[in-house]
């Protein structure tokens, strides 16, 4: 169920930001006069299409939900009549030219703000920024932070959330590397200096979480050691557990909380436990076999179940950040201009090394997050939305022949020398664009895969 959820998110979420994207091109090339043949939503064959006239625009769904284009009336694509060259593409001076390709990754940015700006009004639910624990040795525990601490304010910039705070660190680190946090704890408000200026451990590994690096573990309630979820036809459930049932011992050992019993399967890959347990105030004594798995390149033992979580013990430190229309709407801006800087730096900081280039991600990651954000809310929804727009926005402004930033990029040069780069330039520059892109997407897939094989 969980893979047909993410799989309709996902082609929901492409459909919705392409469609975005070629009405930015469709609606401005019709400002500009340039007659519009096809407005597609996706690849290969029609499944639906509609035209009121012969004259007028065909508007087309197609069966590969994968992308989408708008074909313009150009005398290079095809022999226009003489009636209609005024509506041709390429007759177009080269400023409403550039106007038209601008349009497509400039309604991904307004979209994104008009997302973000729903979801503050919607409101945000995350837990409050506090410090579960701090590794010692770690820059965290260098810079004097604490357990307890709760994170207030990232170089002046007020954080009510982890979400906000571990983006506004990524965002600090990677322009000055020097970070002032303002924190609260029961000794009172401090002041403490974080050196994140070494990017290449931050985020050259590309697997490791931004916060861990640092040496933070967000504050988790102290879960006891007792079964809450039990998954279908797994070793938990072919044992006989149920949900509530509460771990006394197993071989012999006793437990204090859930991480203590993880830690106790995972060394025990294909072993039976002698399992002791407590249901509804009687003990009962079962056979539980652990499966091999394999996660993060070692053996481990599993038993396809999740922890009793008592949700007031999240009460406390569950924050809703929520807002008005006009305060949202500023949000929506700042948070759009934010992650558009940041997805700029994090690509630039791969092209020098100082970055993993394992931290692209493909298809099945972003249908992944599609499905988890669906099924969390529309508020997560909308950030998911709002993040992937912002991220097609980026990446078709790259002077990357092929892509709108590569056209622009000709159209810039034809400004300059006054007239059109000429065409075998032109050809050149869309084969080493293609060659590009097929090495990204490349990419993109076998990080993929190889997160779904670990």
């Amino acid at each position: 169920m969980g893979i047909v959820i993410n799989i309709l998110a996902f082609i929901a979420a492409i459909a919705i930001l392409v469609a975005i994207h070629e009405f930015g091109h469709f609606w401005v090339a019709k400002k500009m006069g340039v007659k519009v043949l096809r407005y597609s939503i996706g690849f290969g064959r029609p499944l639906w299409k509609r035209q009121a006239s012969p004259d007028d625009t065909e508007y087309v769904v197609a069966a590969i939900p994968l992308g989408g284009y708008v074909k313009m009336l150009d005398e290079r694509e095809g022999e226009v009549a003489k009636h209609e060259l005024d509506q041709a593409f390429n007759r177009k001076p080269v400023s409403k030219r550039f106007a038209i390709v601008a349009a497509g990754p400039i309604f991904n940015f307004l979209f994104a703000i008009a997302a973000y700006a729903l979801m503050y009004m919607v409101g945000v639910s995350g837990m409050k920024p506090v410090i579960g624990t701090v590794e010692p040795g770690s820059m965290a525990a260098e810079a004097g932070l604490m357990s307890d601490m709760q994170i207030e304010q990232v170089n002046g910039e007020v954080v009510e959330s982890w979400e906000e705070a571990a983006l506004t660190l990524i965002d600090q680190a990677l322009d000055s590397g020097q970070v002032t946090l303002q924190v609260r704890s029961d000794r009172g408000q401090s002041t403490h200096q974080l050196d994140l200026s070494d990017t290449r451990q931050l985020l050259g590994s590309g697997e490791s979480d931004f916060l861990q690096v640092m040496g933070i573990i967000p504050w988790r309630p102290e879960l006891p050691a007792k079964f809450g979820k039990i998954i279908r036809n797994d070793p938990a459930e072919q044992a006989g557990l149920k949900p509530g049932d509460e771990i006394l011992e197993a071989n012999g050992q006793t437990f204090t909380d859930w991480n203590a019993w993880v830690e106790f399967v995972r060394a025990r890959p294909d072993e039976t436990l002698d399992l002791t347990i407590l249901r509804d105030g009687k003990k009962l004594t079962l056979k539980l076999h652990t499966v091999r798995h394999e996660a993060e390149g070692k053996v481990i033992g599993r038993i396809g179940a999740a922890p009793y979580v008592d949700r007031e013990m999240y009460k406390d430190m569950a924050v809703n950040v929520r807002y008005g229309p006009i305060k949202s709407f500023t949000r929506g801006v700042k948070q759009t201009w934010k992650m558009s800087v940041l997805i700029v730096r994090v690509l630039w900081k791969m092209i020098t090394g100082e970055a993993s280039v394992k931290n692209i991600s493909g298809p099945i990651t972003i249908a992944e997050f599609a499905g988890v954000s669906a099924m969390v809310g529309v508020s997560a929804f909308l950030g998911f939305l709002a993040l992937i727009s912002v991220s097609l926005g980026v990446m078709n402004l790259l002077p990357v022949p092929v892509l709108d930033g590569g056209h622009l990029f000709f159209y810039l040069i034809e400004m300059v020398k006054g007239s059109p780069v000429s065409e075998t330039t032109e050809a050149i520059g869309q084969r080493i664009g293609l060659a590009l892109l097929g090495g990204l997407m490349f990419l993109a897939f076998y990080n993929d895969i190889t997160r779904l094989m670990n």
